[in-house]
């Protein structure tokens, strides 16, 4: 089985270019072996990927770009799926190829079949421990709204700290003294100046006064 890849050499298109170049770097990275076919010398290559690209594949006006990938007489693909498949990492099932023993791909393919194989057997051979698995998985579930019980309670706990906190400073502002503002002598309420303030006025005009004060033997009332 070989690879062909359909390009144009003389291509103007410095974007078609581009990607020819990135498919072939990729695939003799990977050392898949590969054909290249020149469609712009070769009228009988570009008769054939025309004729052989699927209708579904071609662009509007019925003529498709280089580069086109086979596997033989199979159609891959073009530059836009043999991008995704790369970046995937899919790039030997997107060839119809097999992956090689040493791929990453491979490996894990074979360790996931492996891994359900194995699984398989135990569960067949051992039904104990099959059930023991079943309960311990039910366990777990059990467990798992217990934890969600907790998480639920702490936002609790904490608003009952917070609540408390406040009472605590309430009592705290409440056991604290009055404080007494400082007050001029004058207004401070003494029994001194009660007593004053009860007292009667006398009623002395400014002429009883002027005559009061002629009289040498007068003298005013104390207040």
């Amino acid at each position: 089985m070989v690879i062909k890849v359909f390009l144009a050499s003389l291509s103007g298109s410095t974007a078609i270019k581009k990607k020819q170049q990135d498919v072939v770097g990729f695939l003799e990275a990977l050392k898949i072996d590969y054909a290249q076919l020149d469609i712009a010398s070769n009228e009988d290559n570009r008769r054939w990927m025309r004729e052989n690209v699927p209708g579904e594949k071609k662009p509007t006006n019925g003529i498709p770009l280089p580069p086109q990938i086979f596997n033989e007489e199979m159609y891959c693909g073009d530059y836009e799926t043999f991008f995704e498949a790369k970046e995937d990492n899919t790039v030997y099932e997107f060839l119809g190829l097999t992956p090689p023993p040493g791929s990453k791909k491979k490996e894990i393919v074979e360790a996931e079949q492996n891994g359900d194989a194995h699984i398989a057997e135990l569960e067949e051979d051992d039904p104990d421990k099959k059930a023991e698995t079943d309960a311990q998985d039910d366990i777990a579930e059990e467990e798992e709204p217990a934890e969600d019980d907790e998480e639920s309670r702490k936002p609790a706990e904490e608003e009952e700290q917070e609540e408390g906190e406040e009472d605590r400073e309430e009592e705290e502002q409440a056991s604290e003294p009055e404080v007494t503002p400082h007050l001029p002598w004058s207004h401070r309420k003494s029994p001194t100046n009660t007593f004053f303030a009860a007292l009667p006025k006398p009623n002395v005009t400014p002429l009883h006064w002027t005559i009061c004060t002629q009289d040498s033997s007068f003298k005013p009332p104390r207040p």
